[in-house]
Protein backbone atom coordinates (compact mmCIF):
# COMPACT_ATOMS: atom_id res chain seq x y z
CA UNK A 1 0.00 0.00 0.00
CA UNK A 2 2.64 2.26 0.83
CA UNK A 3 6.19 0.43 -0.77
CA UNK A 4 7.34 -1.80 -3.21
CA UNK A 5 9.84 -3.42 -3.32
CA UNK A 6 9.91 -3.85 0.30
CA UNK A 7 13.49 -2.71 2.46
CA UNK A 8 14.81 -2.71 5.52
CA UNK A 9 15.00 1.16 4.75
CA UNK A 10 11.63 1.87 3.85
CA UNK A 11 10.05 -0.99 6.42
CA UNK A 12 11.13 1.44 9.12
CA UNK A 13 8.60 4.42 8.73
CA UNK A 14 6.10 2.16 6.88
CA UNK A 15 5.78 -0.20 9.98
CA UNK A 16 5.96 2.68 12.91
CA UNK A 17 2.68 4.78 10.76
CA UNK A 18 1.12 0.67 10.11
CA UNK A 19 1.25 0.51 14.13
CA UNK A 20 0.07 4.27 14.76
CA UNK A 21 -2.72 3.68 12.60
CA UNK A 22 -3.74 0.83 14.98
CA UNK A 23 -2.64 -2.24 13.33
CA UNK A 24 -1.50 -5.30 15.45
CA UNK A 25 0.32 -7.07 12.44
CA UNK A 26 2.22 -6.09 9.01
CA UNK A 27 2.45 -8.85 6.45
CA UNK A 28 5.89 -8.89 4.89
CA UNK A 29 6.25 -10.24 0.96
CA UNK A 30 9.18 -12.02 0.43
CA UNK A 31 9.39 -10.86 -3.43
CA UNK A 32 13.54 -11.17 -3.79
CA UNK A 33 15.17 -13.93 -1.39
CA UNK A 34 18.54 -12.40 -0.19
CA UNK A 35 17.56 -8.77 -0.49
CA UNK A 36 15.87 -8.51 3.13
CA UNK A 37 17.51 -8.29 6.71
CA UNK A 38 15.27 -10.40 8.53
CA UNK A 39 16.78 -9.75 11.98
CA UNK A 40 17.00 -5.42 11.14
CA UNK A 41 12.75 -6.27 10.17
CA UNK A 42 11.95 -8.60 13.00
CA UNK A 43 13.51 -6.02 15.42
CA UNK A 44 11.60 -3.18 13.62
CA UNK A 45 8.46 -5.09 14.28
CA UNK A 46 9.04 -5.90 17.75
CA UNK A 47 9.65 -1.70 18.37
CA UNK A 48 6.82 -1.35 17.01
CA UNK A 49 4.69 -4.05 18.57
CA UNK A 50 3.69 -5.60 15.32
CA UNK A 51 3.08 -9.15 14.91
CA UNK A 52 4.51 -10.15 11.65
CA UNK A 53 2.95 -12.23 8.67
CA UNK A 54 4.91 -13.56 5.69
CA UNK A 55 3.55 -14.16 2.27
CA UNK A 56 4.65 -15.97 -1.09
CA UNK A 57 5.09 -13.95 -4.30
CA UNK A 58 4.90 -17.18 -6.66
CA UNK A 59 6.18 -15.94 -10.33
CA UNK A 60 6.52 -17.59 -13.25
CA UNK A 61 9.85 -19.55 -12.33
CA UNK A 62 8.47 -20.31 -8.77
CA UNK A 63 5.56 -22.50 -10.27
CA UNK A 64 5.32 -26.02 -8.32
CA UNK A 65 3.34 -27.30 -11.21
CA UNK A 66 5.69 -26.37 -14.13
CA UNK A 67 6.51 -28.88 -16.76
CA UNK A 68 10.04 -28.25 -16.03
CA UNK A 69 11.77 -29.77 -13.24
CA UNK A 70 14.49 -27.13 -12.58
CA UNK A 71 11.49 -24.28 -12.23
CA UNK A 72 9.70 -27.00 -9.64
CA UNK A 73 12.45 -27.02 -8.08
CA UNK A 74 13.54 -23.49 -7.77
CA UNK A 75 10.14 -23.08 -6.61
CA UNK A 76 10.50 -25.72 -3.85
CA UNK A 77 13.45 -23.56 -2.74
CA UNK A 78 11.52 -20.78 -2.72
CA UNK A 79 8.92 -21.49 -0.44
CA UNK A 80 11.78 -23.31 1.93
CA UNK A 81 13.65 -20.02 1.97
CA UNK A 82 9.69 -18.22 2.91
CA UNK A 83 9.64 -21.14 5.62
CA UNK A 84 13.10 -19.57 7.23
CA UNK A 85 12.56 -15.88 7.11
CA UNK A 86 9.10 -16.67 8.74
CA UNK A 87 10.89 -18.90 11.35
CA UNK A 88 13.18 -15.58 11.80
CA UNK A 89 10.35 -13.03 11.72
CA UNK A 90 8.32 -14.48 14.10
CA UNK A 91 5.61 -15.56 11.62
CA UNK A 92 3.51 -18.61 12.29
CA UNK A 93 2.65 -18.84 8.54
CA UNK A 94 3.49 -18.34 5.08
CA UNK A 95 0.67 -17.79 3.06
CA UNK A 96 0.04 -17.55 -0.75
CA UNK A 97 -1.07 -19.77 -3.85
CA UNK A 98 2.11 -22.15 -3.37
CA UNK A 99 0.94 -24.70 -5.67
CA UNK A 100 1.62 -22.18 -8.76
CA UNK A 101 2.37 -19.08 -10.76
CA UNK A 102 -0.16 -16.08 -10.16
CA UNK A 103 -1.66 -15.38 -13.54
CA UNK A 104 -1.27 -19.24 -15.00
CA UNK A 105 -4.28 -20.99 -16.36
CA UNK A 106 -4.85 -23.70 -18.33
CA UNK A 107 -7.50 -26.17 -19.21
CA UNK A 108 -6.72 -29.75 -18.15
CA UNK A 109 -8.05 -33.01 -18.43
CA UNK A 110 -9.69 -35.06 -15.02
CA UNK A 111 -6.23 -37.26 -15.96
CA UNK A 112 -4.09 -34.56 -15.85
CA UNK A 113 -5.58 -32.74 -13.14
CA UNK A 114 -5.16 -35.77 -10.70
CA UNK A 115 -1.44 -35.75 -12.30
CA UNK A 116 -0.89 -32.73 -10.56
CA UNK A 117 -2.56 -32.70 -7.75
CA UNK A 118 -0.55 -35.97 -6.71
CA UNK A 119 2.48 -34.18 -7.62
CA UNK A 120 1.37 -30.73 -5.55
CA UNK A 121 0.37 -33.23 -2.40
CA UNK A 122 3.76 -34.70 -2.73
CA UNK A 123 5.57 -31.23 -2.98
CA UNK A 124 3.40 -29.67 -0.02
CA UNK A 125 3.64 -32.97 2.37
CA UNK A 126 7.76 -32.31 1.89
CA UNK A 127 7.07 -28.63 2.61
CA UNK A 128 4.75 -28.92 5.18
CA UNK A 129 7.46 -31.02 7.08
CA UNK A 130 10.13 -29.00 6.65
CA UNK A 131 7.48 -26.01 7.98
CA UNK A 132 7.00 -28.00 11.04
CA UNK A 133 10.61 -28.52 11.72
CA UNK A 134 10.95 -24.87 11.96
CA UNK A 135 7.68 -23.54 14.19
CA UNK A 136 5.53 -22.59 10.77
CA UNK A 137 2.53 -23.19 8.96
CA UNK A 138 1.84 -23.21 4.93
CA UNK A 139 -1.23 -21.76 4.00
CA UNK A 140 -2.72 -22.65 0.43
CA UNK A 141 -4.80 -19.73 -0.98
CA UNK A 142 -7.36 -20.25 -3.62
CA UNK A 143 -7.55 -17.56 -6.24
CA UNK A 144 -10.10 -16.33 -8.22
CA UNK A 145 -10.46 -17.67 -12.04
CA UNK A 146 -8.69 -15.06 -13.73
CA UNK A 147 -5.75 -15.69 -11.71
CA UNK A 148 -5.28 -19.45 -11.60
CA UNK A 149 -6.89 -22.19 -12.77
CA UNK A 150 -6.16 -25.11 -10.20
CA UNK A 151 -7.47 -23.98 -7.21
CA UNK A 152 -10.22 -21.47 -6.92
CA UNK A 153 -12.25 -23.13 -4.14
CA UNK A 154 -12.09 -23.54 -0.13
CA UNK A 155 -13.32 -27.34 -1.62
CA UNK A 156 -10.42 -27.98 -3.81
CA UNK A 157 -8.38 -25.92 -1.01
CA UNK A 158 -10.06 -28.54 1.34
CA UNK A 159 -9.11 -31.56 -0.96
CA UNK A 160 -5.41 -31.02 -1.36
CA UNK A 161 -5.02 -30.13 2.82
CA UNK A 162 -6.75 -33.07 3.67
CA UNK A 163 -4.63 -35.37 1.44
CA UNK A 164 -1.46 -33.82 2.98
CA UNK A 165 -3.06 -34.61 6.50
CA UNK A 166 -0.07 -32.29 8.19
CA UNK A 167 -0.88 -30.15 10.94
CA UNK A 168 1.51 -27.59 9.36
CA UNK A 169 -0.55 -27.39 5.97
CA UNK A 170 -3.14 -25.27 6.55
CA UNK A 171 -5.87 -23.03 4.33
CA UNK A 172 -5.71 -19.11 3.79
CA UNK A 173 -9.08 -17.47 2.37
CA UNK A 174 -9.21 -14.52 0.78
CA UNK A 175 -12.71 -12.62 0.91
CA UNK A 176 -12.14 -10.92 -2.59
CA UNK A 177 -11.71 -14.17 -4.46
CA UNK A 178 -14.63 -16.41 -2.35
CA UNK A 179 -16.88 -13.07 -3.67
CA UNK A 180 -16.02 -14.44 -7.42
CA UNK A 181 -15.79 -18.10 -6.94
CA UNK A 182 -18.01 -19.28 -3.68
CA UNK A 183 -21.58 -19.50 -3.69
CA UNK A 184 -21.63 -18.59 0.22
CA UNK A 185 -18.42 -16.93 1.65
CA UNK A 186 -19.89 -18.26 5.00
CA UNK A 187 -20.39 -21.94 4.10
CA UNK A 188 -16.80 -21.85 2.25
CA UNK A 189 -15.16 -20.92 5.68
CA UNK A 190 -16.91 -23.37 7.62
CA UNK A 191 -15.99 -25.85 5.55
CA UNK A 192 -12.53 -25.06 5.73
CA UNK A 193 -13.30 -24.98 9.69
CA UNK A 194 -10.01 -25.66 11.91
CA UNK A 195 -7.48 -26.35 8.64
CA UNK A 196 -8.45 -22.51 8.20
CA UNK A 197 -5.33 -20.38 9.59
CA UNK A 198 -5.28 -16.65 8.31
CA UNK A 199 -7.60 -14.42 6.40
CA UNK A 200 -7.31 -11.70 3.61
CA UNK A 201 -9.57 -9.28 3.17
CA UNK A 202 -10.90 -6.32 0.73
CA UNK A 203 -13.77 -4.98 -0.69
CA UNK A 204 -15.72 -6.65 -3.69
CA UNK A 205 -13.41 -4.15 -5.93
CA UNK A 206 -10.57 -4.85 -3.82
CA UNK A 207 -10.58 -1.31 -2.04
CA UNK A 208 -11.89 -0.41 1.85
CA UNK A 209 -13.58 -3.39 3.47
CA UNK A 210 -16.96 -2.43 4.18
CA UNK A 211 -17.27 0.00 1.07
CA UNK A 212 -18.76 -2.57 -1.59
CA UNK A 213 -21.31 -5.38 -1.05
CA UNK A 214 -19.16 -8.60 -0.12
CA UNK A 215 -21.83 -9.81 2.84
CA UNK A 216 -19.56 -9.34 5.87
CA UNK A 217 -22.11 -10.09 8.66
CA UNK A 218 -21.87 -13.47 6.83
CA UNK A 219 -18.11 -13.66 6.79
CA UNK A 220 -18.18 -12.88 10.61
CA UNK A 221 -20.37 -15.22 11.89
CA UNK A 222 -19.29 -18.02 9.96
CA UNK A 223 -15.55 -17.16 11.47
CA UNK A 224 -17.45 -16.92 15.10
CA UNK A 225 -18.97 -20.66 13.99
CA UNK A 226 -15.96 -21.76 13.12
CA UNK A 227 -13.65 -19.94 16.36
CA UNK A 228 -11.81 -18.87 14.07
CA UNK A 229 -9.10 -16.73 16.28
CA UNK A 230 -6.17 -16.02 13.78
CA UNK A 231 -5.15 -12.94 11.88
CA UNK A 232 -7.54 -11.32 9.44
CA UNK A 233 -5.42 -9.28 7.06
CA UNK A 234 -6.52 -6.48 4.65
CA UNK A 235 -4.36 -7.24 1.59
CA UNK A 236 -5.38 -4.58 -1.40
CA UNK A 237 -3.34 -2.21 -3.27
CA UNK A 238 -3.12 1.43 -4.60
CA UNK A 239 -2.66 2.63 -8.90
CA UNK A 240 0.38 4.52 -6.80
CA UNK A 241 2.63 1.73 -6.58
CA UNK A 242 3.29 1.07 -10.85
CA UNK A 243 4.97 -2.59 -10.57
CA UNK A 244 1.76 -4.28 -7.93
CA UNK A 245 -1.05 -1.97 -9.83
CA UNK A 246 -0.10 -4.09 -13.11
CA UNK A 247 0.52 -7.38 -11.38
CA UNK A 248 -3.55 -6.92 -9.80
CA UNK A 249 -5.04 -4.59 -12.32
CA UNK A 250 -5.47 -2.05 -10.22
CA UNK A 251 -5.76 0.54 -12.71
CA UNK A 252 -8.06 3.52 -10.72
CA UNK A 253 -7.45 4.78 -7.59
CA UNK A 254 -9.42 2.26 -4.86
CA UNK A 255 -9.94 5.18 -2.04
CA UNK A 256 -8.59 8.58 -1.77
CA UNK A 257 -5.73 7.32 -0.07
CA UNK A 258 -3.79 4.38 1.08
CA UNK A 259 -4.44 5.92 4.91
CA UNK A 260 -7.61 6.60 4.22
CA UNK A 261 -8.05 2.79 2.98
CA UNK A 262 -6.35 1.78 6.17
CA UNK A 263 -7.98 3.88 9.05
CA UNK A 264 -11.22 3.22 7.40
CA UNK A 265 -11.14 -0.50 7.05
CA UNK A 266 -9.69 -0.78 10.42
CA UNK A 267 -12.70 0.80 11.99
CA UNK A 268 -14.94 -0.88 9.99
CA UNK A 269 -13.35 -4.87 11.04
CA UNK A 270 -13.13 -3.87 14.46
CA UNK A 271 -16.60 -3.00 14.64
CA UNK A 272 -17.77 -6.08 12.49
CA UNK A 273 -15.56 -8.60 14.44
CA UNK A 274 -15.74 -6.93 18.51
CA UNK A 275 -19.89 -7.66 17.87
Amino acid sequence: MWASPLTAENFGPVSAHIAKLGYDMVEVPIESPGELDYERIAAIARDEELAVSVCAVIGADRDLLDQNERVRANGMAYVRHCIDAARALGSPHVVGPLYSAVGRTWLASADERRRDLDLLVKELTELARYAADRGVTICIEPLNRFETSFINTAAQAVEVVDRVSHPACGILLDAFHMNIEERSIGDAIRLAGPRLRHIHVSENDRGTPGAGHIPWREMATACRDIGYTGAVVIETFTSEVKAIARATSIWRPLAPSSDALAQDGLRFLRGLLSQ
